[in-house]
């Protein structure tokens, strides 16, 4: 599988295997404290062949998404969940612990960033699903960001992922009813 967009990583370890699994070039941005210069790396990618942001899934990796994000507008998303990102004895996540297929399988899934669109779906809605505030609803935000390939982001962030991923109302009640069921299934 080639990639056309260079894929921002974090570090060496990730670039090995994104190349493992496709073929591909990557930009590592080695770690969270971003220069200008890497910036403008990213810039320049996104103008020619365009980027894809491939973070690991903790907070160190949603924060280097939300810088590039901040400073290069239209970048392409790929996403693993925290699982997919977990090495065999456990210790640490990142993408350089998945396996092939999760990682061909983020890139896929890819998501485009869009400006200017409003969802239908309103701040009450992900109160009624029980995704902001509650016993269970960092579990239930993480289950859809797993269904809907926009990885896991706090209450506060939600919303605005859901937009910026123009995820329609149908998608997220279809989502919604499908891990409702799986809650109910236990």
């Amino acid at each position: 599988m080639k990639i056309k967009e260079i894929i921002v990583v974090e570090g060496k370890d990730d670039t090995t295997a994104i190349k493992r699994a496709v073929d591909a070039d990557t930009i590592e941005t080695n770690g969270s404290a971003i220069d200008e210069g890497i910036i403008e790396q990213i810039r320049l990618a996104q103008q020619t062949r365009g980027v894809i942001i491939f973070t690991d899934p903790d907070f160190p990796g949603e924060k280097i998404r939300k810088t590039i994000t901040n400073e290069v507008a239209g970048c392409k998303h790929a996403f693993l969940s925290k699982e997919e990102a977990r090495p065999k004895n456990g210790k640490g996540i990142g993408v350089e612990h998945a396996s092939v297929k999760a990682i061909q399988e983020a890139l896929e899934a890819v998501k485009e960033e869009m400006e200017a669109y409003v969802s239908d779906i309103t701040f009450d809605d992900l109160i009624n699903a029980g995704l902001i505030g509650g016993t269970d609803a960092k579990l239930r935000r993480e289950k859809l960001g797993l269904h809907l390939k926009i990885g896991y982001t706090n209450g506060k962030q939600l919303h605005k992922r859901l937009q910026m991923f123009q995820i329609t109302k149908e998608q997220f009640l279809h989502a919604m009813d499908v891990i409702l069921e799986e809650e109910q299934a236990q």
